[in-house]
C-alpha cells in the first residue's frame, strides 16, 4: 500500500500522522511511505530520521494526495484538502463528524473511505484511538485552567493549590471519563478541591478507588449542577456521547451565577461543546470571556504538546493501520466489529447512526456495504 502523510495545516497543529518509528514498522512490511516535506519538524521530527526509516519526501500535498491509497493525519481535513481527496481514496483521522456539517457533506461528495480514530472502539466499548489524546487533554485542561485564573489572564486571581493560610480553588468536573480522570490526576497533584460529577454509580466507584478523598464523586442524576457551577474556580466539561454532538449541559443561565473571572475550558469542543457559550478557539488566542468569565475552547488542545501526543497517538494507531495497509480496507474491517465502528463515510454514503442523524442524511449501517 501507498500511505501518505501530508503536513497538518489547521492552525497551531503541530502533530503529525506517523513518527519516524511507525514509519520504518510499515516500509520493513513492504508498503510505501510518502511524508510531506518538513512535517514533522514541529514535533521533533526532521526530513533525515523519516528517510532513515524509509520514508520519501515530498515537496507538497497535492502529490501525497494524488499518490497514496490511504492518507494519515491527526486533523480533520480541512477545505483545501478535502478538494484533493480522491474517490475509494482511505482517510484515516480524526474526524469528529457531528460537529461539522460542512466536512460531512464534502467527505459525501468526495466518495473516499473515511475511517474516524474517535468512533473505532475495543471489546469493552471504550474508545482506543481516542483515549491517548483525551488524556493529553484532560492533564491540558486544569493546566490551561491554572494559567488562565491568573489576574494577568483576567481570572480570579487564585493559585488552584492554595497557600499556607489560603484555601486551594474549587474544580468542577464534568464527565468522568479518560478526559475526567486524567484532569482529576493533575487538579489532585496541585491540591485543589475536586468534584467529579458522572451518570456511572460504577464509574464513580472506580474513580473513587483510584483517587481516595481526594475527589468528591457526585451523581450527575443527583446533583445540584447550578450550585457546583456557581461556586467553583475552574469548570472542566469532558463529557462524550462516542461520534454525537456533545450535550450542552451547562446553560448560559448557569454562566452568570458564577464568580467572576472564573474560568471554563471546554474540553468537548471537538465535538460542539457541553457549554451553552463555548465556541472554537485556537492557541494563538485561547480565550474569550463572556459575562466576565474567562473561556478556554481550544480545539486542538494536544496540538500544543506535540511531540508528546504524536508519539502517543502513534501507539494506539499503528496496530490499526497496519492492519488496514496489509488486508485492506474491505478485509480489515469486515474480519472486526471494533474497526468498522470507525468507518463514518463510505463513497457517499454516511455509515455513523449519529452523524447522519444531526445532518438529516439516510445512515447506511457498514455492514451492508462491506461484505
Amino acid at each position: 500500500m501507498r500511505i501518505g502523510v501530508p503536513k497538518e495545516i489547521k492552525p497551531q497543529e503541530n502533530r503529525i500522522g506517523l513518527t519516524p518509528e511507525s514509519v520504518k514498522v510499515l516500509t520493513s512490511n513492504g508498503h510505501e511511505v510518502f511524508v510531506e516535506n518538513n512535517g514533522g519538524f514541529e514535533a521533533g521530527f526532521d526530513n533525515e530520521q523519516y528517510k532513515i526509516s524509509g520514508a520519501k519526501i515530498v515537496d507538497n500535498a497535492k502529490d501525497i494526495f494524488n499518490d497514496s491509497d490511504i492518507i494519515v493525519k491527526v486533523k480533520e481535513p480541512l477545505t483545501k484538502e478535502i478538494k484533493m481527496i480522491r474517490e475509494d481514496q482511505i482517510v484515516f483521522t480524526y474526524l469528529h463528524l457531528a460537529a461539522a456539517k460542512e466536512l460531512t457533506e464534502g467527505l459525501v461528495k468526495s466518495k473516499s473511505i473515511c475511517i474516524a480514530y474517535e468512533t473505532i472502539t475495543d471489546n469493552k466499548g471504550r474508545l482506543p484511538l481516542l483515549a491517548p489524546m483525551s488524556a493529553v487533554a484532560g492533564r491540558m485542561s486544569v493546566q490551561a485552567g491554572a494559567h488562565c485564573l491568573e489576574k494577568n489572564q483576567k481570572g480570579r486571581g487564585i493559585l488552584l493549590g492554595g497557600a499556607p493560610g489560603g484555601e486551594p480553588g474549587n474544580v468542577v468536573i464534568l464527565g468522568g471519563g479518560v478526559v475526567g480522570e486524567n484532569a482529576a490526576i493533575i487538579a489532585t497533584g496541585m491540591r485543589a478541591k475536586v468534584n467529579i460529577i458522572d451518570k456511572s454509580p460504577e464509574r464513580l466507584n472506580e474513580l473513587t478507588k483510584m483517587f481516595g478523598d481526594k475527589i468528591i464523586p457526585q451523581l450527575s442524576q443527583e446533583a445540584d449542577l447550578e450550585k457546583l457551577i456557581s461556586e467553583c474556580d475552574l469548570l472542566v466539561g469532558g463529557v462524550l456521547i462516542p461520534g454525537a454532538e456533545a450535550p450542552k449541559l451547562v446553560t448560559k443561565k448557569m454562566i452568570k451565577k458564577m464568580k467572576r473571572g472564573s474560568v471554563i475550558v471546554d474540553v468537548a469542543i471537538d465535538q460542539g461543546g457541553c457549554v451553552e457559550t463555548s465556541k472554537p478557539t485556537t492557541h494563538a488566542n485561547p480565550t474569550y470571556i463572556v459575562d466576565d468569565i474567562v473561556h478556554y475552547c481550544v480545539a486542538n488542545m494536544p496540538g500544543g504538546v506535540p511531540r508528546t501526543s504524536t508519539i502517543a497517538l502513534n501507539k494506539a494507531t499503528l496496530p490499526f493501520l497496519s492492519k488496514l495497509a496489509k488486508e485492506g480496507y474491505n478485509k480489515a474491517l469486515k474480519n472486526d466489529p471494533n474497526f468498522m465502528a470507525g468507518l463514518n463515510v463510505y463513497k457517499g454514503n454516511v455509515t455513523y447512526k449519529a452523524v447522519a442523524e444531526v445532518f438529516g442524511h439516510k445512515y447506511i449501517s457498514p455492514k451492508d456495504l462491506i461484505r
